[in-house]
């Protein structure tokens, strides 16, 4: 797949098959491909924690997740909790406004790979951002040296999904 058509065709799915299964084999082929992305001075901070078995899944939907996402994440394969490893990034000479928040950039970066690396291998995803933070944290095990940002669902779409309106380049982007 070319990465034009990824960007073109990648979309957020609320309904997945539960049929279909997610395997070990090809979540560590997701981030592989996450672990490309650049990160602040090649610290690499960025973590994953794969939920894969079906019993985990929905216990792990059930304690962490709102209602809404465990409906829009149901019949996902895995759910993947992202996090980085908090106060390596940012420090060095000079500090600028962003501090520690380059974790977040970092690992945005690395999530975008993931989720066009899912889309290139017919997996579809949701990022879902409203989340249990401390429930993840000790049913996963997560150190306090860690910020725990999102958890992705990997899944086979069960019903297509439409790309929304994206806005007008003029609206989005100045040129000097």
């Amino acid at each position: 797949m070319e990465l034009q058509t990824a960007f073109e065709t990648r979309r957020s799915i609320r309904h997945y098959d539960a049929e279909k299964k997610v395997t070990k084999e090809q979540v560590e082929t997701l981030i592989k491909a996450a672990s490309l992305a650049p990160s602040w001075k090649n610290t690499q901070t960025s973590r994953y924690y794969c939920v894969l078995s079906e019993d985990k899944v929905a216990e792990f939907s059930q304690k962490c997740l709102p209602e809404f996402n465990q409906k829009n994440s149901a019949g996902a394969g895995a759910l993947i909790v992202t996090t980085f490893v908090k106060g390596l990034v940012g420090f060095d000479n000079p500090v600028n406004e962003a501090g520690d928040g380059w974790g977040y950039y970092d690992l945005g970066l690395q999530n975008e790979n993931l989720l066009l690396k899912a889309t290139e291998l017919g997996l579809d995803t949701l990022v879902m951002g409203i989340r249990d933070g401390e429930a993840i944290r000790e049913m996963l095990n997560i150190p306090e040296t860690e910020n725990v940002v999102a958890v992705i669902a990997v899944g086979y779409k069960a019903k297509e999904a439409n790309m929304p309106k994206r806005k007008e380049l003029e609206e989005i982007a100045k040129f000097f």
